[in-house]
């Protein structure tokens, strides 16, 4: 793969093919529609959110779009069944080109991201300073 050095999503969306551009908007509008507080960003080349610390990334390849986050074992339990038919890892789920994306699955994913990112963020501990 090329150097790249991407600073805006757009960027990135603008290198894939007409048909991959439509699907890689699909999966930004419900991110955008479902986290409108979320910060979006490029992470390691590819678009991000972060809400409450990173929240999910997407990329784009040949064969599919990838969801990616690495996701709590409480995520995976709870979609199980509902991504049984895709190649799931504890780091992404990959949504085949030549099926339609599963847009109410993807929403419902993104909300659950979010609520633990929030339930995380809400109990991180306080730093005490050091005494003089």
């Amino acid at each position: 793969m090329a150097k790249t050095d991407f600073k805006t999503v757009d960027q990135y969306h603008s290198t894939f093919p007409p048909e991959v551009v439509e699907r890689l908007e699909i999966i930004r509008g419900i991110i955008t529609k479902a986290a409108p507080d979320a910060e979006e960003v490029i992470s390691y080349q590819i678009p991000a959110y972060k809400y409450f610390g990173f929240l999910v990334y997407y990329s784009a390849y040949k064969s599919h779009i990838s969801l990616s986050y690495p996701f709590s074992a409480r995520f995976l339990a709870t979609f199980k069944t509902d991504l049984a038919k895709y190649n799931v890892s504890k780091s992404a789920i990959q949504f085949p080109h030549d099926e339609p994306l599963p847009k109410a699955l993807i929403k419902k994913m993104v909300q659950f991201r979010m609520k633990e990112n929030k339930e995380k963020g809400a109990v991180k501990p306080v730093k005490k300073k050091a005494k003089a």
